[in-house]
């Protein structure tokens, strides 16, 4: 995601959906949530619950979201004031716990934007590049975001990331100029637009997952 607050799920569970609309069977999974609240079974957060219950596999809580922080602050932060540590190779054994079931497709929610830190040295791009995953950007559209976009975008660019195209959700109805900014991120970034979502629209039925396969 460009951000924190982009609609990352919204989109997760739009593209699950579309999968399943096609037959695909699926995996999704946040390895890092802040932001949880506590049950007799442990910490759960409403994103990842959202994806086990939206993938077509199902699968214990503890396999969508292993780090799973209380407070919604940044998770290094989260991390520290818990005493764990949290590293892009921690997430990656997570994920390839993940990867051991059988499905067609495997989603993975990112945390926050693309540089969010993990630690005092690596960030949730480390994580990705561990994971070797092609990326989806999720880019919230509202004022600010041409500039979010194309960092994000360059980032990917200079890691040599497997990038598979972006997806423009429309998070702010009132947002001036909308289809001007959208045309100005179509000639900006060498990848497929995979779809725009209007607000409080069903994701599923804007995305082109056929731009994937």
């Amino acid at each position: 995601g460009t951000d924190t607050h982009i609609g990352k799920t919204y989109i997760t569970a739009g593209l699950l959906t579309a999968f399943h609309a096609k037959s695909y069977s699926t995996i999704a999974l946040k390895p890092v949530a802040s932001g949880c609240w506590l049950t007799p079974e442990g910490l759960r957060n409403e994103d990842a619950l959202i994806l086990q219950k939206q993938a077509s596999v199902k699968l214990p809580y503890s396999l969508i979201n292993p780090i799973a922080f209380e407070h919604p602050i940044a998770p290094h932060i989260a991390a520290q004031q818990e005493n764990i540590t949290l590293t892009a190779e921690l997430i990656n054994e997570h994920c390839k716990k993940i990867m051991r079931y059988s499905a067609d497709i495997i989603l993975i929610e990112g945390v926050g934007g693309w540089f969010t830190p993990l630690n005092k040295q690596q960030t949730m791009a480390d994580a990705v590049k561990l994971i070797n995953a092609n990326v989806i950007l999720v880019v919230g559209m509202r004022l600010g975001c041409l500039n979010h976009a194309l960092l994000t975008y360059h980032a990917l660019l200079s890691a040599s990331i497997n990038f598979s195209g972006w997806i423009a959700n429309c998070i702010d109805p009132a947002m001036d100029c909308l289809a001007e900014n959208i045309q100005t991120l179509i000639e900006k970034i060498a990848a497929p637009l995979l779809g725009i979502v209007p607000f409080g629209k069903p994701a599923e039925e804007f995305i082109n997952i056929d731009l994937l396969m």
